[in-house]
């Protein structure tokens, strides 16, 4: 007897309709599992046997052939178990096969009968709610998959109230999630600009970064505060939208990340890998591509804290990722393409010892050995850090005495407003911000008035300011500008930029 059941899966962070064939036949008693299964497909039939013995079923004592649907493609995961289970039931006559039609169903089985949570729901739901078909998943995924499901979604608990729900011997209420009271409930941060003491000159180039989403690099001692700035940054962001949340969302749920009762990620992702964190680990891939730690920090920030620590292919990998906002990983089998639009955000010491810069600990280190630790980050990484600023240890007044900072709210407030002027200035550009701008686009928006051209000339030659850091300062003049509210490049603005370029100068010697 042949039955029929509807699920989905992933490729890369996109769902799909998976259509499960379940034949039960005469035969030597055996379980095939055919349509390119991998491992964790192959053993649920182990979990599917007990799972229905341990809920008071009889298992079919048969040839049982299990179809999974398009067979061309691949199926990762656990989460087949409950409705292969179901249509084990529905091909032995337990589970009338007409209430089967228009159920998507979802969910990996304890050997006795519980239904678990998996990984991915989020994507899943997105790549079948067009079909608006009912949707069984377990309980802990039901909040993730009702904010994104515009059919009724109904969580079970185990494979016994699965078959009662089906049979309608047992009602079961739809999951309800307003996604918009969720999205506002969920959009609030912990941290706050306010908190840190002193410090006005790196909060004012983290203003600037986040206005132009230039990537920054922040050079201090240790105890200086980079990284307390660095975990504020995404607090003054503008505020993620609805569309931006469900593709971070959805990155986050194939990853496994999402919490018991967290729906939505509503809040800009900070992610902040260690130093002896792998390029897979950081970019992504595996022998089952999975998504790395530049798409976890979509549309938000990847802090990279001891930046010289990392391995120097490490670094190298970040490359791609900056330059496309995604990332392709590529296997003999196919090819995925993860999202990866991140603002890059890194701290490190001036030197091997951390004291260069310090106004009252000694550094030892000689000219030499401080160029060689600056060295291990690549040319072609730090062409693509637009500002470089100093963070100078907070003293003990500015520490006790200083009132509290502005608020995250005021600052983002003119980010804000920043940002409108450059979507309107890039509307028929794919570009959104000052950050990306080719070098056309610089000389188009970029113009300069003469003593502005020779600001420029003379930092370049007098500074020693280098030549590839000519286009960055343009760039970052030009967001200054945007927060000014100033349709032109003034001076000012060419100084100002200048002062975020310290790596540029030759201040070992």
């Amino acid at each position: 007897m042949l039955a029929k059941v509807f699920s989905a899966s992933v490729t890369g962070i996109d769902g799909y309709l998976i259509e499960i064939e379940v034949d039960v036949a005469k035969g030597l008693p055996q379980v095939s599992l055919v349509g390119l299964p991998d491992t964790a497909i192959k053993e649920s039939k182990d979990r599917v046997r007990a799972a229905i013995k341990n809920c008071g079923f009889s298992f079919p004592v048969k040839r049982i052939t299990v179809n999974l649907a398009p067979a061309d493609t691949k199926k990762e995961g656990s989460a087949y178990d409950l409705p292969i289970a179901l249509g084990i039931l529905a091909a032995g006559g337990i589970i009338p096969q007409e209430r089967l039609k228009d159920v998507i169903i979802l969910g990996e089985l304890s050997l006795d009968g519980t239904v678990k949570p998996v990984k991915g729901m989020v994507s899943m739901i997105l790549g079948v709610r067009k079909l608006r078909h009912r949707i069984i998943v377990p309980l802990d995924n039901g909040e993730e998959a009702a904010i994104v499901s515009d059919a009724p979604v109904y969580p079970v608990t185990s494979l016994t109230q699965a078959v009662k729900f089906l049979n309608e011997e047992l009602s079961i209420p739809a999951q309800k999630v307003n996604i918009h009271k969720e999205f506002n409930k969920l959009s609030n941060y912990d941290v706050d600009m306010a908190d840190v003491k002193g410090q006005a000159f790196v909060k004012r180039a983290l203003e600037v970064a986040v206005a132009g989403n230039h990537n920054i690099l922040l050079i201090g001692p240790p105890g200086s505060g980079k990284t307390m700035l660095a975990k504020r940054i995404p607090t003054i962001i503008p505020a993620m939208s609805l569309e931006e949340a469900l593709e971070t969302t959805k990155l986050y749920s194939i990853s496994g990340l999402l919490s018991k009762h967290q729906a939505l990620v509503a809040t800009r992702p900070f992610r902040c890998p260690h130093h002896t964190t792998s390029d897979i680990a950081l970019v992504g891939g595996g022998s089952n591509p999975k998504p790395g730690e530049v798409s976890l920090a979509h549309h938000g920030v990847l802090f990279l804290d001891e930046l010289p620590e990392f391995n120097r292919n490490v670094l190298e990998s970040l490359r791609q990722p900056l330059e496309d906002g995604c990332v392709t990983v590529s296997r003999a089998s196919r090819s995925l393409t993860f999202p990866s639009r991140f603002m890059l955000v890194c701290a490190m010491n001036p030197c091997p010892c951390g004291y260069y810069t310090h106004p009252t600990k000694e550094c030892h280190c000689t000219p030499h050995r401080i160029e060689q630790y600056r060295s291990k980050i690549s040319g072609p990484l730090l062409d693509r850090i637009d500002i470089h600023i100093e963070v100078s240890p907070v003293n003990y007044k500015e520490l006790m005495d200083e009132p509290a900072g502005e608020s995250s709210g005021s600052i983002q407030k003119r980010v804000d407003k920043a940002r409108k002027v450059q979507h309107k200035r890039f509307k028929k550009s794919p570009i959104f911000a000052n950050a990306y701008m080719s070098h056309s686009q610089i000389k188009k928006h970029c113009p300069l008035d003469e003593q502005s051209k020779k600001l420029l000339k003379l930092a370049i030659d007098e500074l020693g300011l280098s030549a590839r850091a000519y286009d960055k300062i343009l760039k970052v003049s030009r967001t200054i500008a945007d927060l000014a509210a100033s349709a032109e490049i003034t001076q000012e603005h060419i100084a100002e930029a200048i002062q975020y370029r310290s790596l540029d100068r030759n201040i070992t010697s």
